[in-house]
């Protein structure tokens, strides 16, 4: 494979999934620096994601750094008050493209963040209330996102959540909606099956692989195996991502590089890979 061939691929790659600082726990690069790196590649676009902001943190480098959509977005965890309308109108007002559920604060995710080492409280949040039906506070959620074009994407919550929300939010007419993290069972209590992501995908969401759940020195998952799911699937109903930013990985637009050059190697196509970091990316965020 030659390096030009990945240079190519990577110029107008949006990576909709990076984690840069200011953080409040150890990070590689800042937004900053994420912008001018993403940038001098030749990319496209890059959504900042926090567990806590990001939407005027955007703003300020998109002006800071030209020839880069820089595009902020919430995660709705007890950081911002959980499932709070007022954050994700905020959010929206900023000019945020993506609400993320809850992450951490998932109660789908809160234990098995805690026993990675992370120091957070609570039992979690849930999407649902006793009898399986979403909470209030979600109709007014999911307005916002509709009425704003903007990306529902599913944090860490469980499958059960994950398909009370999805069919919820076809009902109102969001129709930009991301699996996130389907197959990073160490992030999560309840896992998803392969035939749940083949139903989701058919009900319209796309579903999202990160890098970071190949690396030796993360989770460790097999490449081939990631492949043969996306293979499965359909990369027309697939995006991959990077979720990079910890201080012991590779810098987001390196980890880009090493994640199509990995799918590559794997049998997906350029034509497949050019899909899911350009062409589907592309219409979630309205940048096609």
């Amino acid at each position: 494979m030659q390096f030009i061939e990945l240079d190519h691929l990577v110029r107008d790659a949006i990576d909709m999934h990076m984690h840069p600082g200011p953080s409040a726990g150890p990070c590689r690069f800042d937004a900053i620096q994420a912008a001018q790196q993403a940038q001098q590649a030749g990319m496209k676009a890059i959504v900042l994601k926090s567990h806590s902001y990001t939407a005027a943190v955007a703003i300020i480098v998109s002006q800071l750094v030209p020839g880069i959509k820089v595009i902020g977005s919430i995660c709705l965890n007890y950081e911002v008050g959980g499932l709070n309308f007022h954050a994700v109108q905020n959010a929206a007002s900023l000019g945020a493209k993506v609400v993320w559920m809850p992450t951490f604060s998932a109660a789908n995710s809160i234990n098995k963040m805690r026993a990675l080492g992370l120091p957070l409280e609570g039992k979690g949040i849930s999407l649902l209330d006793e009898s399986g039906k979403l909470v209030p506070e979600m109709e007014r959620i999911l307005s916002i996102i509709q009425d704003n074009d903007m990306v529902l994407a599913t944090g860490h919550i469980s499958p059960q959540e994950t398909f009370v929300l999805i069919k919820e939010a076809c009902r109102v007419g969001i129709r930009k909606m991301v699996i996130t993290h389907p197959t990073d069972k160490e992030f999560a209590e309840n896992h998803f099956t392969i035939d749940d992501l083949k139903e989701l995908a058919e009900m319209g969401a796309f579903i999202e692989f990160t890098l970071i759940g190949i690396l030796p020195n993360e989770f460790c998952h097999d490449p081939a195996q990631l492949a043969q799911t996306i293979k499965t699937i359909g990369p027309e109903h697939c995006i991959v991502s990077t979720d990079l930013g910890q201080p012991q990985n590779p810098l987001p637009v390196e980890g880009m590089r090493l994640f199509i050059a990995t799918l590559l190697h794997h049998g997906i196509t350029q034509e497949e890979v050019e899909l899911m970091i350009k062409s589907n990316p592309a219409m979630l965020l309205g940048l096609d």
